[in-house]
Formats: C-alpha cells, structure tokens, sequence
C-alpha cells in the first residue's frame, strides 16, 4: 500500500476502538482537524467511520504491529497513539473467569505498549512532538468491587503511561492518561436499561444511585468532551500534563 504525499504532509493518528463511542468521537474530531486517521477495531465495521479503518485483533501482538506497520505503510508517519479500545466484566473476584482477565489485560494493557514500542521511532521524529494519550479511566485511579479484569487493567495503563513520559522527554514525545468517568456510550446505555429492567427502577435512579453514586455531579460525560480533551492534549498544552493524569469524573476521585 503506497502512501499519498499529501497525506504524508499531515499529522496521524492511530486510535483504538476507533469504530464506536468515544474512539469514533475522537476520530472524527481529527479528521475535522485535518489530521490523517487510523481507526482500528475489533470485527467488522457497523458504521462508514473516518479514515484508513483496520481491523485487527489488539490483544494480539500481531494486530497490534500489523496495525502500525500499515499506518506507516499508508500515511508515512505516525504521530499521535491514542488506545481507546476496552470492554468491561463484572463477577466477583472467586467467579471472575481467568480467560476473561487474559484479554481484558491484552486489549487494555498490552496493546497500548506494543502500539507505543512499534510506533516509538515514528514518535521521536514527529514535527509536532509524538504524543501517547490512552483513554483509561476513573477506574484507573479508584477501585469498585467486582471489577478486578478492567481496574487493573486501567491502573496498569496509568503506569505505562508515566513511564513513556519519563523516557519519552528526550524526543519530545509527550504521554497522558485520560481518566474519564462514566461517558455516553452504547456500552453505557446498555448497561442502564439493563440495570433498570433487573432492579425495576426508572432509568434516572440508575444513573443517580447505581451507575454515578460516586460522581459528585450525576451527569454522563459526552464522547465529544473526550474528543476535546484530546484535541486540546495534542496542543500546545499538552508537553505541560506529561506524566499525569487528565481526569474527567464529575468529582468522583475527590472523595
């Protein structure tokens, strides 16, 4: 696949889960922002999309690599990885199924260090300063029973991404966790009918007492915030938050 010069002008982005929620969010508002985008997710794609779109298996180390190695191939360069892609489990810790923990530490924790060890010489020579943005989560900061697959998985990204800003500083390449709360996805909207219909409480008390009973704020984040958020990380702003954490939670880590 031979790379389009013009293309090859332009800033790329590869983005995990990029075919849904808040991966889709934040691929759009990059190719409104001229960015080249690389969306790579899991099966076949239920929408159009934006971008060069990819499907690989992430808790594979040959999706990941095949995922980098053909955003080079196409586009030339790499410039920002931005992990989205996730799924969540919830059993307790003696019912929680060991296969399931294996792949929610793959897609969550693993993919996001193979894509930056396969991008890392890309990153070191970005104009615009390589940049490592995971999406993790609120869960990467705080614990919630019956959730040890996706927090420790959500920690662990945390810590990678400390790592990648302490190393990284030499080239210019900037790394930053986002740690959203609960966000307006499908995933998100399932889990409330579920709850509602199970408990057989209106929606509203589910979001309230169930889902954002730790939020001071009890509102869902929209998937376009995230995308702001990342928009504004890929900016001038963004070398002066290495290392940390951008955390969007409506007050759930303030306790």
């Amino acid at each position: 696949m031979q790379k389009r010069p013009a293309d090859s002008l332009k800033p790329t982005a590869l983005v995990t889960g990029g075919r849904g929620g808040i991966g889709l969010a934040i691929c759009s508002r990059l190719a409104r922002e001229g960015w080249n985008v690389v969306s790579v997710d899991y099966g076949p794609a239920d929408t159009d999309g934006e971008g060069l779109m990819l499907t690989a298996d992430l808790a594979t180390r040959q999706g990941n690599l095949a995922s980098v190695d053909t955003a080079l191939a196409h586009f030339g360069r790499l410039d920002a990885i931005i992990p989205v892609a996730g799924f969540q489990s919830v059993s307790p810790i003696q019912d929680f199924d060991p296969d399931t923990w294996d792949r929610m530490l793959a897609v969550m924790l693993t993919s996001p260090f193979l894509l930056a060890r396969a991008s890392w010489s890309s990153l070191k020579v970005s104009p615009l300063g390589g940049r490592f943005l995971p999406v993790a989560s609120a869960h990467g900061l705080v614990g919630s029973p019956f959730k040890s697959g996706y927090v420790a998985a959500k920690h662990g990204v945390v810590g990678l991404t400390k790592v990648l800003a302490l190393e990284g500083a030499e080239f210019n390449i900037t790394a930053t966790a986002i740690c959203p709360g609960y966000v307006r996805t499908p995933l998100v909207e399932n889990q409330i009918a579920e709850q509602a219909a199970s408990h057989g409480i209106p929606r509203e008390k589910v979001l309230s007492d169930v889902l954002l009973g730790a939020q001071a704020v009890k509102e869902l984040i929209e998937p376009e915030v995230i995308a702001d958020a990342v928009m504004m990380l890929l900016g001038p702003i963004g070398p002066t938050l290495t290392g940390s954490t951008l955390t969007m939670d409506y007050g759930w880590t303030a306790r």
